[in-house]
């Protein structure tokens, strides 16, 4: 179904930004404010309604989720309820919307982690950067395995956040492969589940440098692995 003409009028200040971003902008462009207020002259609280609709579930990125946007720039990562139908505004947000201690049950369900790269709150990502993690809550479609398609909230970083648009998850299919797990793997699988961690085991470990080693290097390895076997 096309959409609604962003320049009709009609449909309101958020409306018609939403369907700017979604027709103009396309989902994971960037766009600047310049841009924005060059598109929409006659209102002066265009940013704002831009700012409104993340209210319902729309993700517009500044430089203090991704550094790597410049100041004046935004990016439209992942489009929310569609706002410019009459009626579903006031609904969307009724349901979107999220409390104190709803987002707090979410990150103690998570165990204040971040269900995606597992760095905790204000920690380092460690590749040298002086930006810490900061925890929000996300929501990610799941199937689940009736087929049917459930909203489930996680909590994410804000750098896993900025890069999540897109982001699904097949439980059907997860529960699957767990079905076919013979006893010894349910077991490992159970312990990481408890533990909510994995550690890697020493073959892992051998494995995981072996293979950045030169040939020469790995030759040797393989020489000292099967020397018991002549």
């Amino acid at each position: 179904m096309a959409l609604p003409s962003w320049q009709d009028k009609k449909l309101g200040g958020k409306g018609r930004a939403a369907l700017w971003l979604e027709s103009e902008v396309k989902e994971g462009n960037i766009f600047t404010k310049a841009q924005l207020r060059k598109a929409f002259p006659d209102d002066a609280q265009i940013d704002r309604r831009v700012r409104e609709l993340r209210d319902y579930g729309w993700q517009i990125d500044t430089n203090r989720d991704d550094p790597e946007l410049k100041q004046e720039e935004q990016r439209y990562s992942r489009k929310g309820a569609e706002v410019w139908i009459p009626g579903q505004a006031k609904v969307a947000k009724a349901k979107d919307s999220l409390t104190g201690p709803q987002r707090d049950r979410v990150f103690l369900g998570d165990n204040f982690l971040c269900r995606t790269c597992g760095t905790g709150p204000g920690e380092s990502y460690g590749d040298g950067g002086l930006k810490l993690s900061k925890l929000d809550v996300a929501r990610r479609e799941v199937r689940l395995a009736d087929g049917t398609v459930e909203v489930q909230l996680v909590t994410e970083c804000n750098r896993c956040h900025v890069g999540s648009g897109g982001r699904d998850t097949d439980l059907g299919e997860l529960l699957r492969v767990v079905e076919g797990l013979t006893p010894l793997e349910r077991k490992v699988f159970a312990g990481w589940i408890e533990a909510d961690r994995r550690t890697p085991s020493v073959l892992e470990k051998l494995w995981g440098v072996f293979r950045t080693l030169p040939e020469e290097s790995r030759t040797a390895v393989m020489r000292a692995v099967t020397a018991e076997d002549e």
